[in-house]
């Protein structure tokens, strides 16, 4: 295989490794699945996801500020309270999505040898 286009994969990996850790996690997974299932797609505040997630307010906290680290999610302010949304941009799951069909394009490709 060639190794430039081995060395372009690590770094594209690399480049996801936040991405791959906030979602691999199984109470992150049911935050984000949550915040698909709001009525209101305009954002969800950390009590709202807390009830319907059956996690403390601390914890919602934390993992929110991981999966919006990430690029996942953002928050926006208004007054004093915080609402959290998917980010549509995307740009965090493009960038994986990309780097796993380069992935598979090199699996494919070492298969076919």
């Amino acid at each position: 295989m060639n190794h430039e286009e081995m060395n372009k994969l690590a770094n594209e990996f690399e480049n996801s490794t936040e991405i791959l850790t906030a979602i691999g996690n199984d109470t992150r997974q049911k935050i984000i699945l949550t915040l698909m299932n709001a009525e209101d797609q305009s954002g969800m505040r950390v009590e709202e996801i807390a009830s319907k997630t059956f996690l403390s307010r601390p914890a919602v906290s934390h993992h929110l500020q991981i999966l919006k680290h990430a690029g996942i999610i953002k928050m926006r302010k208004e007054g004093t309270k915080n609402f959290y949304y998917f980010d549509d941009t995307g740009d965090a799951i493009e960038q994986l999505i990309q780097t796993l069909t380069h992935a598979k394009r090199l699996i494919n490709e070492t298969a076919r040898k």
